[in-house]
């Protein structure tokens, strides 16, 4: 009795592994691949499939997800300079080639490396460093195209190739950064000096135009002037016939000289300094603008002529008058 109840609890066991042996359940975007003795005999795609326990056997899990491999290259450019080029490969299975892949090559991702080390070595030592970095889409394009001949005989798919990653030694990098900023430091210098001199040619125009305003308005001040004491001889001749302009010129010279007396008088703020001097004075600055007056009427005129006798003082210039 008990002999035949071990005897039912062994085959009940080894139907359930049969059983359990017996099916795969394949998961989405992989396949198995089964042997029956060691020999390829079917691949089984995403899903659930049927085996013979024992002789058939899963040899193997192909994926056909989109993988990627990043490969770090070291390389030399062609002016002498070491640099680090980091390369991603996006690549696949073939759902045509899946015998192909799993079969032909050991070890795909030791292939694939070995080709990328060998186009990245062969393109970029003919590559200044400046122009790796743009050039870096032509090294991935030779890439790609190289693997994806190769490897599709293999019965991988290279989708796509880029280098993602540029590193070169670290002193060429600070030299490489440093040379930028002298550069731009050169840029900022001239750009500030053609600031500056728009600035010092703005000033001088303004105080040209500033100047010039100026002088034109003591030129217009003094005609005013000149104006002014033309009437003023005028009215006086008016209202006193017989005067002559030498004692008109006199009063009105008086006239303005306490005028201005008055003036200084008034801006109680202003710092003065009298120096001693007496009324009589004025009377020896009337003598010289007599004086200067007499020199102007025999200085010739523009056309040539001399200026006549009983011409008006208004029209009579000579040094020191205004």
């Amino acid at each position: 009795m008990t002999v035949l109840f071990l005897f039912t609890i062994v085959i009940i066991v080894l139907v359930i592994g049969i059983v359990f042996a017996s099916y795969i359940i394949v998961p989405q975007q992989s396949v198995f691949i089964i042997e029956r003795f060691g020999k390829f005999n079917t691949q089984c795609e995403a899903g659930l499939h049927f085996k013979i326990p024992v002789v058939d056997q899963c040899a193997g899990l192909v994926s056909l997800r989109l993988m990627q491999l990043d490969i770090k290259v070291e390389t030399k450019t062609l002016d002498d300079v070491f640099v680090d080029i980091t390369t991603s490969v996006q690549y696949r299975v073939l759902p045509h080639k899946i015998f192909d892949a799993f079969y032909t090559l050991d070890d795909p991702e030791k292939q694939i490396k070995a080709f990328v080390f060998d186009v990245v070595r062969s393109r970029v030592p003919k590559i200044k460093l400046d122009d790796v970095f743009s050039t870096k889409d032509d090294i991935a394009l030779s890439v790609r195209d190289e693997l994806k001949e190769v490897m599709n005989n293999f019965g991988y798919d290279i989708t796509q190739t880029l280098v993602t990653d540029i590193m070169p030694d670290a002193k060429v990098k600070a030299a490489m950064n440093e040379i930028n900023e002298a550069q731009r430091l050169r840029i900022a210098a001239n750009e500030r000096g053609e600031a500056e001199k728009i600035l010092k040619v703005k000033q001088a125009e303004a105080e040209a135009e500033s100047k010039a305003l100026h002088g034109k308005g003591i030129s217009w001040q003094r005609k005013a002037i000149m104006d002014g004491l033309k009437d003023s001889l005028c009215d006086f001749q008016a209202q006193i016939p017989g005067a002559d302009h030498d004692a008109i010129m006199h009063l009105i010279l008086m006239t303005q000289y306490f005028d201005t007396l008055k003036e200084m008088g008034v801006g109680g703020k202003m710092n003065t300094i009298m120096v001693p001097y007496s009324p009589g004075s004025v009377s020896d600055i009337g003598q010289q603008l007599k004086e200067a007056m007499v020199f102007g009427k025999n200085l010739p005129n523009m056309d040539g002529t001399n200026s006549t006798p009983g011409q008006k003082a208004s029209k009579v210039e000579g040094p020191g008058f205004f």
